[in-house]
């Protein structure tokens, strides 16, 4: 086999979407493990979406054998089946690598001799990562800048409670669970790879409490991604998740928050994907936000709680009172919910970018 046909699917799928990440060795290897030669050839036809017809036209292979080869790579989750709003047909994708084939190969939570293999290669690639941006640190930071972010940070929903007029924010955990009939929950895929690579969670958090939401959640379910669950249990686990102190973050069609979410993380410090790559100096943290927290000066202590628990070091000790950083805060609502004298609430702002640098690292 050519080995410019492997390239050229790793092309493929970055042109699928997603945030750039380097076509080298480790990548190649990642995607051998999991396709055969045979499928590679087969997964050369998606450079566009395609409906049935069309997968079709390029093939001319039987309907059971080409249903067969769909269906073996939609398990995998090298391609997507999800059916159009506008005409009701199926249609077929390449999966991006992030988000995408990163998830899809962590997400069912197995931890055999594969994926164990698998989360080394992806950490490799996340360490090849580091490397490019470390030697063209400003270039890297500008193009993430001016690329739009990929999520929105939800505010932990107790921490709207005593704003009547806020409750039914779009912004409100609980209306976006309202709106969908179909919810699926599956691993956390940046906690089971720092299982698969020996380095647990610091807090120990969930496994299984990533959502995903209608014909995305469809998906997963008839593939074996995830398992549906009610809206109560969804419930359920967001509250599990909010004790913890864990970030919201939605992510929506086409990565535009004024569309319908897709699903929704619940992210720690320790392993969160983009949390990580922002103070390993990868890439910065880019999201999207509706609201930022405020500090009651009369009530805070300085006790230094919110200093501890805030992902991304917005709150500072100035004397003995915290200040919030406002460019930094993304409005997740945890340093309110952890603070022991309730001297921080959530506001909501205008939809708002928040954009921090990641750390520059130095060898």
């Amino acid at each position: 086999m050519d080995e410019k046909l492997w390239y050229k699917l790793a092309r493929n799928i970055i042109k699928a979407g997603g945030p750039p990440i380097p076509i080298n060795e480790t990548l190649i290897q990642l995607i051998k493990l999991l396709i055969t030669e045979e499928q590679l050839l087969f997964l050369l036809i998606f450079n566009k979406p395609l409906n049935i017809e069309q997968i079709k036209d390029k093939t001319n292979l039987h309907d059971n054998i080409l249903q067969g080869k769909l269906k073996e790579l939609m398990h995998i989750g090298m391609i997507t089946g999800i059916q159009s709003r506008s005409t009701g047909q199926m249609v077929y994708r390449l999966s991006a690598f992030l988000p995408g084939l990163l998830e899809y190969t962590l997400m069912r939570g197995e931890s055999g001799p594969k994926q164990v293999k698998l989360a080394q290669l992806w950490d490799q690639l996340f360490k090849d990562s580091n490397e490019i941006t470390k030697k063209n640190y400003e270039i890297v930071m500008e193009a993430f800048r001016n690329a739009p972010p990929i999520d929105k940070v939800v505010p932990i929903e107790q921490q709207l409670e005593s704003y009547e007029e806020l409750i039914f924010s779009e912004s409100d955990v609980m209306k976006i669970i309202n709106k969908f009939n179909i919810i699926a929950v599956s691993y956390c895929y940046c906690r089971h790879l720092k299982d698969l690579l020996n380095d647990p969670c610091k807090i120990d958090a969930p496994r299984q409490n990533c959502l995903t939401f209608g014909r995305s959640a469809r998906f997963l379910i008839e593939n074996g991604f995830a398992k549906e669950v009610t809206k109560t249990e969804a419930i359920e686990i967001l509250k599990e998740s909010e004790e913890y102190g864990l970030v919201h973050k939605a992510f929506h069609t086409k990565a535009d928050p004024e569309l319908e979410e897709l699903g929704l993380c619940n992210c720690c410090q320790c392993c969160c994907g983009n949390f990580q790559a922002f103070y390993k100096g990868t890439s910065p943290t880019h999201t999207y936000t509706s609201h930022i927290a405020r500090i009651n000066e009369d009530l805070c202590i300085g006790c230094g709680t919110c200093i501890d628990k805030c992902p991304v070091e917005a709150p500072i000790l100035v004397g003995s009172t915290t200040v919030i950083n406002q460019d930094k805060c993304i409005g997740c609502g945890v340093c309110a919910i952890k603070c022991p004298e309730k001297a921080i609430n959530l506001e909501i702002t205008e939809l708002r970018k928040v954009f921090i640098p990641a750390l520059k690292i130095k060898d």
